[in-house]
Protein backbone atom coordinates (compact mmCIF):
# COMPACT_ATOMS: atom_id res chain seq x y z
CA UNK A 1 0.00 0.00 0.00
CA UNK A 2 1.05 3.60 -1.21
CA UNK A 3 1.80 6.37 2.15
CA UNK A 4 -0.80 9.02 3.18
CA UNK A 5 2.11 10.85 4.51
CA UNK A 6 1.92 14.80 3.38
CA UNK A 7 5.32 15.98 2.78
CA UNK A 8 5.59 19.21 4.99
CA UNK A 9 4.97 22.71 3.60
CA UNK A 10 8.43 23.98 5.31
CA UNK A 11 10.10 21.72 2.36
CA UNK A 12 8.58 24.53 -0.51
CA UNK A 13 10.76 27.85 -1.53
CA UNK A 14 10.13 29.48 -4.82
CA UNK A 15 12.41 31.65 -6.43
CA UNK A 16 10.48 35.01 -5.92
CA UNK A 17 12.15 37.20 -8.51
CA UNK A 18 11.84 34.12 -11.18
CA UNK A 19 7.93 33.81 -10.26
CA UNK A 20 7.25 37.31 -10.50
CA UNK A 21 9.14 37.87 -13.81
CA UNK A 22 6.92 35.43 -15.04
CA UNK A 23 3.81 37.11 -13.88
CA UNK A 24 4.27 40.38 -14.44
CA UNK A 25 7.65 40.69 -16.25
CA UNK A 26 7.07 44.69 -18.33
CA UNK A 27 5.94 46.01 -14.58
CA UNK A 28 8.62 48.18 -13.58
CA UNK A 29 10.21 46.99 -10.54
CA UNK A 30 12.88 49.08 -9.37
CA UNK A 31 13.77 52.44 -9.83
CA UNK A 32 17.27 53.96 -9.59
CA UNK A 33 16.68 56.84 -8.03
CA UNK A 34 20.59 58.24 -8.76
CA UNK A 35 20.14 58.32 -12.26
CA UNK A 36 16.49 57.45 -12.82
CA UNK A 37 16.63 54.32 -14.68
CA UNK A 38 14.29 51.77 -14.74
CA UNK A 39 14.06 47.84 -14.45
CA UNK A 40 11.42 45.66 -14.92
CA UNK A 41 10.31 42.83 -13.34
CA UNK A 42 12.16 40.37 -16.39
CA UNK A 43 15.26 42.50 -16.89
CA UNK A 44 16.08 42.67 -12.89
CA UNK A 45 15.40 38.97 -12.53
CA UNK A 46 18.03 38.31 -15.78
CA UNK A 47 20.65 40.41 -14.10
CA UNK A 48 20.25 38.99 -10.50
CA UNK A 49 20.50 35.43 -12.34
CA UNK A 50 23.91 36.93 -13.28
CA UNK A 51 25.07 37.82 -10.21
CA UNK A 52 24.11 34.35 -8.70
CA UNK A 53 26.22 33.00 -11.30
CA UNK A 54 29.00 34.84 -10.70
CA UNK A 55 28.51 33.98 -7.00
CA UNK A 56 28.79 30.15 -8.04
CA UNK A 57 31.74 31.25 -10.02
CA UNK A 58 33.29 32.75 -6.71
CA UNK A 59 33.00 28.90 -5.11
CA UNK A 60 29.90 30.52 -3.03
CA UNK A 61 27.32 27.41 -2.48
CA UNK A 62 24.65 26.58 0.08
CA UNK A 63 25.29 27.64 3.15
CA UNK A 64 28.25 30.26 2.47
CA UNK A 65 28.42 33.59 3.84
CA UNK A 66 28.65 36.82 1.42
CA UNK A 67 29.53 39.97 3.36
CA UNK A 68 28.47 42.95 1.91
CA UNK A 69 30.48 46.37 2.68
CA UNK A 70 28.28 48.71 1.03
CA UNK A 71 26.21 51.54 0.79
CA UNK A 72 22.68 51.71 -0.81
CA UNK A 73 22.66 50.44 -4.51
CA UNK A 74 20.86 48.65 -7.33
CA UNK A 75 24.13 46.06 -6.86
CA UNK A 76 22.89 45.37 -3.27
CA UNK A 77 19.39 44.74 -3.84
CA UNK A 78 20.63 42.28 -6.96
CA UNK A 79 22.85 40.73 -4.25
CA UNK A 80 19.68 40.49 -1.72
CA UNK A 81 18.13 38.10 -3.99
CA UNK A 82 20.96 36.52 -5.84
CA UNK A 83 22.07 35.00 -2.70
CA UNK A 84 19.12 33.23 -1.57
CA UNK A 85 18.74 31.95 -5.49
CA UNK A 86 21.81 29.91 -4.79
CA UNK A 87 21.19 28.95 -1.08
CA UNK A 88 23.85 31.52 0.16
CA UNK A 89 23.60 33.69 2.99
CA UNK A 90 23.91 37.34 3.06
CA UNK A 91 26.53 38.94 5.64
CA UNK A 92 25.16 42.70 6.02
CA UNK A 93 28.09 45.00 7.20
CA UNK A 94 27.08 48.09 9.07
CA UNK A 95 29.28 50.52 7.85
CA UNK A 96 27.98 52.56 10.62
CA UNK A 97 30.17 50.37 12.95
CA UNK A 98 34.21 51.00 13.06
CA UNK A 99 36.92 48.86 11.49
CA UNK A 100 37.43 47.56 14.82
CA UNK A 101 34.17 46.23 15.76
CA UNK A 102 33.64 45.23 12.01
CA UNK A 103 36.83 42.78 12.35
CA UNK A 104 34.98 40.92 15.19
CA UNK A 105 32.31 40.49 13.01
CA UNK A 106 33.82 39.15 10.05
CA UNK A 107 35.88 36.28 11.85
CA UNK A 108 32.67 35.09 13.38
CA UNK A 109 30.54 35.37 9.89
CA UNK A 110 33.90 33.35 8.08
CA UNK A 111 32.36 34.46 4.73
CA UNK A 112 34.17 33.30 1.99
CA UNK A 113 33.61 36.32 -0.60
CA UNK A 114 33.33 40.16 0.73
CA UNK A 115 31.75 42.44 -2.05
CA UNK A 116 32.33 46.66 -0.80
CA UNK A 117 30.99 49.71 -2.79
CA UNK A 118 33.91 52.82 -3.39
CA UNK A 119 32.75 54.90 -0.74
CA UNK A 120 33.95 52.24 1.74
CA UNK A 121 37.41 51.68 0.03
CA UNK A 122 39.82 52.59 2.97
CA UNK A 123 37.60 50.68 5.36
CA UNK A 124 38.03 47.33 3.55
CA UNK A 125 41.79 48.31 3.05
CA UNK A 126 42.41 48.00 6.63
CA UNK A 127 39.97 45.11 7.26
CA UNK A 128 41.70 43.15 4.96
CA UNK A 129 45.05 42.01 7.19
CA UNK A 130 42.70 40.91 9.60
CA UNK A 131 40.39 38.07 7.02
CA UNK A 132 41.28 34.68 7.72
CA UNK A 133 38.46 32.87 5.35
CA UNK A 134 37.91 36.11 2.69
CA UNK A 135 39.13 33.84 -0.14
CA UNK A 136 37.82 36.81 -2.78
CA UNK A 137 37.52 40.82 -2.51
CA UNK A 138 34.96 41.77 -5.21
CA UNK A 139 35.08 45.78 -5.82
CA UNK A 140 31.51 47.27 -7.00
CA UNK A 141 33.40 49.79 -9.16
CA UNK A 142 37.31 49.78 -9.65
CA UNK A 143 38.59 46.95 -8.20
CA UNK A 144 42.36 46.95 -6.83
CA UNK A 145 45.19 44.77 -6.81
CA UNK A 146 44.28 41.66 -6.26
CA UNK A 147 40.47 41.92 -6.26
CA UNK A 148 37.74 40.93 -8.75
CA UNK A 149 35.66 43.39 -10.30
CA UNK A 150 31.81 43.01 -9.22
CA UNK A 151 31.45 43.86 -13.26
CA UNK A 152 32.35 40.68 -14.44
CA UNK A 153 28.74 39.34 -13.64
CA UNK A 154 27.52 40.80 -16.45
CA UNK A 155 29.51 37.96 -18.85
CA UNK A 156 27.57 35.58 -16.77
CA UNK A 157 24.44 33.24 -18.17
CA UNK A 158 21.05 34.99 -17.55
CA UNK A 159 19.35 31.73 -16.75
CA UNK A 160 19.89 29.82 -13.27
CA UNK A 161 20.52 26.04 -13.04
CA UNK A 162 21.37 23.76 -10.78
CA UNK A 163 19.40 25.57 -7.82
CA UNK A 164 19.87 23.98 -4.75
CA UNK A 165 16.88 22.58 -2.69
CA UNK A 166 15.85 24.58 0.36
CA UNK A 167 13.44 24.51 2.62
CA UNK A 168 12.09 28.02 4.56
CA UNK A 169 14.27 27.01 7.56
CA UNK A 170 17.50 27.75 5.72
CA UNK A 171 19.00 31.05 6.23
CA UNK A 172 18.97 33.72 3.90
CA UNK A 173 20.80 36.31 5.43
CA UNK A 174 22.74 37.79 8.79
CA UNK A 175 21.15 41.59 9.99
CA UNK A 176 23.48 42.40 13.24
CA UNK A 177 21.37 44.15 15.96
CA UNK A 178 23.53 45.68 19.48
CA UNK A 179 25.02 43.58 21.47
CA UNK A 180 24.54 43.84 25.49
CA UNK A 181 28.43 43.09 25.91
CA UNK A 182 30.80 41.94 22.92
CA UNK A 183 30.11 42.34 19.19
CA UNK A 184 26.41 42.93 18.44
CA UNK A 185 24.32 39.74 17.67
CA UNK A 186 23.59 38.89 14.20
CA UNK A 187 20.67 37.78 13.67
CA UNK A 188 20.00 35.04 11.25
CA UNK A 189 16.62 35.28 8.92
CA UNK A 190 15.40 32.26 7.32
CA UNK A 191 13.56 31.82 3.82
CA UNK A 192 10.35 31.68 6.16
CA UNK A 193 11.23 35.03 8.23
CA UNK A 194 11.52 37.10 5.04
CA UNK A 195 8.66 35.15 3.42
CA UNK A 196 6.10 35.64 6.42
CA UNK A 197 6.76 39.14 7.16
CA UNK A 198 6.15 39.64 3.60
CA UNK A 199 2.59 37.77 3.89
CA UNK A 200 2.13 39.34 6.90
CA UNK A 201 2.61 42.98 5.32
CA UNK A 202 0.24 42.44 2.47
CA UNK A 203 -2.03 41.15 4.16
CA UNK A 204 -2.58 43.51 7.16
CA UNK A 205 -1.50 46.39 5.29
CA UNK A 206 -3.17 46.43 1.81
CA UNK A 207 0.24 46.13 -0.25
CA UNK A 208 -0.72 45.85 -4.10
CA UNK A 209 0.89 46.03 -7.42
CA UNK A 210 0.27 49.92 -7.75
CA UNK A 211 2.05 51.04 -4.51
CA UNK A 212 5.70 52.37 -4.86
CA UNK A 213 7.95 53.27 -1.86
CA UNK A 214 11.02 54.71 -1.40
CA UNK A 215 13.84 52.81 -0.37
CA UNK A 216 16.53 55.03 2.26
CA UNK A 217 16.59 53.14 5.15
CA UNK A 218 20.24 51.34 5.04
CA UNK A 219 19.99 48.34 3.46
CA UNK A 220 21.99 46.01 6.38
CA UNK A 221 19.25 46.70 8.60
CA UNK A 222 16.05 45.36 8.62
CA UNK A 223 14.01 47.62 7.87
CA UNK A 224 15.80 47.87 4.14
CA UNK A 225 14.49 44.93 3.05
CA UNK A 226 11.80 43.62 4.54
CA UNK A 227 9.12 46.71 5.78
CA UNK A 228 8.70 47.39 2.04
CA UNK A 229 10.78 45.92 -0.80
CA UNK A 230 10.57 42.32 -0.40
CA UNK A 231 6.27 42.80 -0.15
CA UNK A 232 6.15 44.86 -3.01
CA UNK A 233 8.27 42.04 -4.99
CA UNK A 234 5.67 40.18 -3.45
CA UNK A 235 3.19 41.91 -4.72
CA UNK A 236 4.33 43.34 -8.03
CA UNK A 237 5.11 47.24 -7.05
CA UNK A 238 8.15 49.54 -7.37
CA UNK A 239 10.72 50.32 -5.47
CA UNK A 240 12.73 53.63 -5.77
CA UNK A 241 15.71 53.28 -4.73
CA UNK A 242 17.82 55.83 -2.83
CA UNK A 243 21.21 56.30 -1.72
CA UNK A 244 20.49 57.31 1.42
CA UNK A 245 18.00 60.44 3.29
CA UNK A 246 18.20 63.68 1.33
CA UNK A 247 15.74 66.15 2.53
CA UNK A 248 14.98 67.90 -0.81
CA UNK A 249 15.05 64.26 -2.51
CA UNK A 250 12.22 63.25 -0.50
CA UNK A 251 10.23 66.13 -1.07
CA UNK A 252 10.86 65.45 -5.06
CA UNK A 253 9.75 61.75 -4.58
CA UNK A 254 6.66 62.58 -2.99
CA UNK A 255 5.71 65.63 -6.06
CA UNK A 256 7.02 64.24 -8.45
CA UNK A 257 8.24 60.31 -8.19
CA UNK A 258 4.84 59.03 -7.64
CA UNK A 259 5.03 57.42 -4.08
CA UNK A 260 2.68 55.97 -2.29
CA UNK A 261 4.44 54.48 0.77
CA UNK A 262 6.82 56.31 2.42
CA UNK A 263 9.19 54.85 6.21
CA UNK A 264 11.52 56.92 8.12
CA UNK A 265 13.13 57.19 11.81
CA UNK A 266 11.63 60.45 13.51
CA UNK A 267 14.73 62.07 13.43
CA UNK A 268 14.08 62.32 9.57
CA UNK A 269 10.52 63.58 9.46
CA UNK A 270 11.59 66.18 12.03
CA UNK A 271 13.56 67.44 9.22
CA UNK A 272 11.06 67.48 6.57
CA UNK A 273 8.82 69.34 8.84
CA UNK A 274 12.14 72.01 9.32
CA UNK A 275 12.55 72.32 6.04
CA UNK A 276 11.42 75.12 3.72
CA UNK A 277 9.45 73.25 1.52
CA UNK A 278 7.32 71.16 3.91
CA UNK A 279 4.42 73.98 3.51
CA UNK A 280 4.00 74.27 0.04
CA UNK A 281 4.17 70.41 -0.47
CA UNK A 282 1.10 68.67 -2.25
CA UNK A 283 1.00 65.15 0.02
CA UNK A 284 -2.04 63.15 -1.68
CA UNK A 285 -0.10 60.90 -3.17
CA UNK A 286 0.83 59.35 0.07
CA UNK A 287 -0.99 56.24 1.37
CA UNK A 288 0.33 55.66 4.41
CA UNK A 289 3.81 57.37 6.16
CA UNK A 290 5.25 55.24 9.13
CA UNK A 291 7.30 55.99 11.90
CA UNK A 292 9.96 53.56 13.46
CA UNK A 293 12.65 53.01 15.22
CA UNK A 294 11.97 55.15 17.93
CA UNK A 295 8.74 56.48 19.72
CA UNK A 296 7.40 59.83 17.24
CA UNK A 297 6.91 62.80 19.07
CA UNK A 298 3.08 63.33 18.84
CA UNK A 299 3.64 67.31 17.16
CA UNK A 300 5.17 65.45 14.38
CA UNK A 301 2.74 63.20 13.84
CA UNK A 302 0.18 65.92 14.11
CA UNK A 303 1.32 67.96 11.60
CA UNK A 304 0.90 64.94 9.16
CA UNK A 305 -2.96 64.59 10.21
CA UNK A 306 -2.79 68.36 9.46
CA UNK A 307 -2.10 67.31 5.73
CA UNK A 308 -4.47 64.99 5.31
CA UNK A 309 -1.38 61.92 5.63
CA UNK A 310 -2.34 58.68 7.69
CA UNK A 311 0.50 58.81 9.25
CA UNK A 312 1.16 56.30 11.86
CA UNK A 313 3.58 54.48 14.59
CA UNK A 314 5.09 51.21 13.73
CA UNK A 315 7.13 48.73 15.70
CA UNK A 316 9.55 45.98 14.81
CA UNK A 317 13.12 44.81 15.68
CA UNK A 318 15.67 42.59 13.79
CA UNK A 319 14.29 39.69 15.51
CA UNK A 320 11.03 39.91 14.38
CA UNK A 321 11.91 40.39 10.71
CA UNK A 322 10.43 44.28 10.72
CA UNK A 323 6.94 44.60 10.80
CA UNK A 324 4.33 43.59 13.64
CA UNK A 325 1.18 45.88 14.15
CA UNK A 326 -1.10 47.84 12.28
CA UNK A 327 -3.76 50.38 13.22
CA UNK A 328 -6.49 51.09 10.94
CA UNK A 329 -6.91 54.55 9.70
CA UNK A 330 -9.52 55.83 11.54
CA UNK A 331 -8.01 54.68 14.55
CA UNK A 332 -5.14 56.52 14.52
CA UNK A 333 -6.06 59.93 16.29
CA UNK A 334 -8.32 58.15 18.51
CA UNK A 335 -6.06 55.87 19.79
CA UNK A 336 -2.71 58.35 20.06
CA UNK A 337 0.64 56.68 20.45
CA UNK A 338 -0.92 53.43 19.82
CA UNK A 339 1.23 50.55 17.38
CA UNK A 340 -2.62 49.01 16.73
CA UNK A 341 -3.29 45.29 16.65
CA UNK A 342 -0.91 42.26 16.06
CA UNK A 343 -0.66 41.82 12.24
CA UNK A 344 -1.70 38.38 10.36
CA UNK A 345 0.22 35.31 11.16
CA UNK A 346 1.49 36.92 14.54
CA UNK A 347 0.85 36.25 18.05
CA UNK A 348 1.45 38.74 21.38
CA UNK A 349 0.91 38.63 24.93
CA UNK A 350 2.61 40.84 27.69
CA UNK A 351 3.63 39.30 31.06
CA UNK A 352 4.79 40.42 34.32
CA UNK A 353 8.21 39.36 35.48
CA UNK A 354 7.67 35.91 37.03
CA UNK A 355 5.93 35.10 33.86
CA UNK A 356 1.88 35.55 34.44
CA UNK A 357 -0.15 37.42 31.70
CA UNK A 358 -1.10 41.25 32.36
CA UNK A 359 -4.29 41.98 32.53
CA UNK A 360 -5.82 44.68 30.04
CA UNK A 361 -3.83 47.84 30.45
CA UNK A 362 -1.54 46.45 32.92
CA UNK A 363 2.46 47.30 32.14
CA UNK A 364 4.37 44.37 31.13
CA UNK A 365 7.13 42.49 29.06
CA UNK A 366 6.26 42.26 25.21
CA UNK A 367 6.25 38.92 23.93
CA UNK A 368 5.67 38.11 20.18
CA UNK A 369 5.37 34.47 18.42
CA UNK A 370 5.01 33.52 14.84
CA UNK A 371 6.78 32.30 11.72
CA UNK A 372 8.42 35.64 11.01
CA UNK A 373 10.98 35.40 14.82
CA UNK A 374 14.33 34.64 13.76
CA UNK A 375 15.95 31.38 13.92
CA UNK A 376 18.66 32.72 16.36
CA UNK A 377 21.85 35.04 16.96
CA UNK A 378 25.03 33.58 15.11
CA UNK A 379 26.98 31.41 16.97
CA UNK A 380 25.59 32.31 20.02
CA UNK A 381 23.38 30.08 21.40
CA UNK A 382 23.40 31.42 24.44
CA UNK A 383 21.87 35.02 23.33
CA UNK A 384 19.28 32.90 21.66
CA UNK A 385 18.73 30.74 24.59
CA UNK A 386 17.87 33.87 26.79
CA UNK A 387 16.05 36.08 23.78
CA UNK A 388 13.48 33.25 21.83
CA UNK A 389 11.99 30.54 25.46
CA UNK A 390 9.22 27.82 23.86
CA UNK A 391 8.81 29.74 20.60
CA UNK A 392 8.41 33.19 21.97
CA UNK A 393 10.49 36.26 21.35
CA UNK A 394 11.28 37.83 24.71
CA UNK A 395 11.03 41.65 23.11
CA UNK A 396 12.77 43.30 26.53
CA UNK A 397 10.21 46.06 25.52
CA UNK A 398 7.69 47.11 27.97
CA UNK A 399 3.75 47.23 26.57
CA UNK A 400 0.05 47.53 26.97
CA UNK A 401 -3.28 46.31 25.67
CA UNK A 402 -5.92 48.04 25.75
CA UNK A 403 -9.72 46.46 26.49
CA UNK A 404 -10.40 46.17 22.42
CA UNK A 405 -6.66 44.43 22.03
CA UNK A 406 -4.93 47.48 20.66
CA UNK A 407 -1.18 47.61 22.10
CA UNK A 408 1.24 50.72 22.73
CA UNK A 409 4.85 50.46 23.28
CA UNK A 410 5.45 52.22 26.74
CA UNK A 411 9.43 51.98 26.74
CA UNK A 412 12.43 49.72 26.64
CA UNK A 413 13.72 47.50 29.64
CA UNK A 414 16.74 47.29 30.84
CA UNK A 415 18.94 49.89 30.05
CA UNK A 416 18.90 49.80 26.24
CA UNK A 417 18.20 53.35 24.32
CA UNK A 418 17.52 54.51 21.20
CA UNK A 419 19.96 57.14 19.42
CA UNK A 420 18.29 58.42 15.76
CA UNK A 421 16.36 55.11 15.41
CA UNK A 422 19.79 52.90 16.36
CA UNK A 423 20.02 50.30 19.14
CA UNK A 424 22.51 51.13 21.85
CA UNK A 425 23.80 49.61 24.57
CA UNK A 426 25.53 51.06 27.48
CA UNK A 427 27.18 47.66 28.52
CA UNK A 428 29.00 47.73 25.30
CA UNK A 429 30.24 51.56 25.71
CA UNK A 430 30.86 50.98 29.59
CA UNK A 431 33.27 47.78 28.70
CA UNK A 432 35.14 49.86 26.00
CA UNK A 433 35.18 52.94 28.63
CA UNK A 434 36.94 50.25 31.03
CA UNK A 435 39.74 49.34 28.70
CA UNK A 436 41.27 52.71 28.70
CA UNK A 437 43.79 52.53 31.57
CA UNK A 438 42.80 55.80 33.28
CA UNK A 439 39.02 54.79 33.43
CA UNK A 440 38.68 53.05 37.17
CA UNK A 441 35.20 52.89 36.55
CA UNK A 442 31.98 53.97 34.15
CA UNK A 443 28.41 53.97 33.66
CA UNK A 444 26.82 55.33 31.02
CA UNK A 445 22.93 56.14 30.28
CA UNK A 446 20.76 57.33 27.37
CA UNK A 447 19.05 61.26 28.14
CA UNK A 448 16.98 63.01 25.86
CA UNK A 449 18.20 65.08 22.92
CA UNK A 450 16.17 67.02 20.39
CA UNK A 451 17.29 66.33 17.47
CA UNK A 452 18.54 62.04 18.21
CA UNK A 453 15.74 61.27 20.68
CA UNK A 454 18.47 60.06 23.14
CA UNK A 455 22.19 60.01 23.01
CA UNK A 456 24.67 58.42 25.90
CA UNK A 457 25.73 60.16 28.85
CA UNK A 458 29.04 58.79 30.51
CA UNK A 459 29.75 58.92 33.95
CA UNK A 460 33.54 58.42 34.83
CA UNK A 461 35.70 57.72 37.76
CA UNK A 462 39.16 58.50 36.40
CA UNK A 463 43.12 58.17 37.71
CA UNK A 464 45.30 61.07 37.99
CA UNK A 465 46.52 62.10 34.53
CA UNK A 466 42.90 61.59 32.60
CA UNK A 467 42.30 63.55 29.58
CA UNK A 468 39.18 64.00 28.20
CA UNK A 469 40.02 64.61 24.21
CA UNK A 470 42.79 61.53 24.36
CA UNK A 471 39.19 59.33 26.06
CA UNK A 472 37.33 60.48 23.60
CA UNK A 473 39.97 59.62 20.58
CA UNK A 474 40.14 56.21 22.27
CA UNK A 475 36.60 55.62 21.87
CA UNK A 476 36.37 57.13 18.39
CA UNK A 477 38.55 54.09 17.24
CA UNK A 478 36.13 51.37 18.99
CA UNK A 479 33.10 52.69 18.22
CA UNK A 480 30.16 53.56 15.95
CA UNK A 481 29.75 57.91 15.48
CA UNK A 482 26.35 57.03 17.46
CA UNK A 483 27.49 55.20 20.14
CA UNK A 484 29.65 58.10 21.25
CA UNK A 485 28.61 59.50 24.32
CA UNK A 486 27.98 62.94 23.83
CA UNK A 487 28.88 64.39 27.07
CA UNK A 488 31.02 63.31 29.73
CA UNK A 489 31.25 63.36 32.99
CA UNK A 490 34.08 62.85 35.93
CA UNK A 491 32.86 61.91 39.45
CA UNK A 492 35.14 60.78 42.95
CA UNK A 493 32.91 57.81 42.51
CA UNK A 494 29.63 56.12 41.10
CA UNK A 495 26.57 56.25 43.00
CA UNK A 496 25.35 52.50 44.35
CA UNK A 497 21.91 51.24 45.07
CA UNK A 498 21.21 49.92 48.24
CA UNK A 499 22.44 46.39 46.90
CA UNK A 500 25.61 47.82 45.89
CA UNK A 501 24.99 47.81 42.33
CA UNK A 502 25.60 51.50 40.37
CA UNK A 503 22.56 53.67 40.71
CA UNK A 504 22.24 54.17 37.07
CA UNK A 505 18.14 55.96 37.87
CA UNK A 506 20.13 58.32 40.04
CA UNK A 507 22.23 59.14 37.04
CA UNK A 508 19.84 59.17 34.55
CA UNK A 509 17.66 61.54 36.39
CA UNK A 510 20.99 64.35 36.05
CA UNK A 511 19.80 65.81 32.88
CA UNK A 512 20.70 66.05 29.19
CA UNK A 513 23.65 66.28 27.89
CA UNK A 514 25.78 69.35 28.24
Amino acid sequence: MGSNKIAPQSDYVTDWLDKRARLTPDRIALIDNSDQSKTTFHEWNRRVNRTANFLKSLGVGKGDRVAVYASNNTDYLDLFWAAPKIGAMLQNLNWRLTVFELMGIVESGAPGVLIYSEDWREQVEELKPSFKTVEHVVAMTNPGAGERDFAERNLMPSTLCDQPDLTLDDPWGIYYTGGTTGLPKGAVLTHGNVTWNSVNTITSWGINGQHKAALQLPFFHIGGPNIFMAPLVHAGGTTVLCSGFDVDETFDLVEHAGITHYVAVPTMFQMLQEHPRWEDTDFSKLELVISGGAPCPLPVMQKFWERGVDFKMGYGLTEASGNNFWLPAELVQKKIGSVGYPIFHIDMKIINPDGSLCADNEEGELLIRGPHIVAGYWKNPGATAETIRDGWLHTGDIAKRDEDGCYSILGRSKEMFISGGENVYPAEIESILSGHPLILEAAVVGVPHETWGEVGKAYVVAADGYDEDELRIFLAERLAKYKLPRSIVVLDALPLTAIGKIDKKLLSTKGSPT
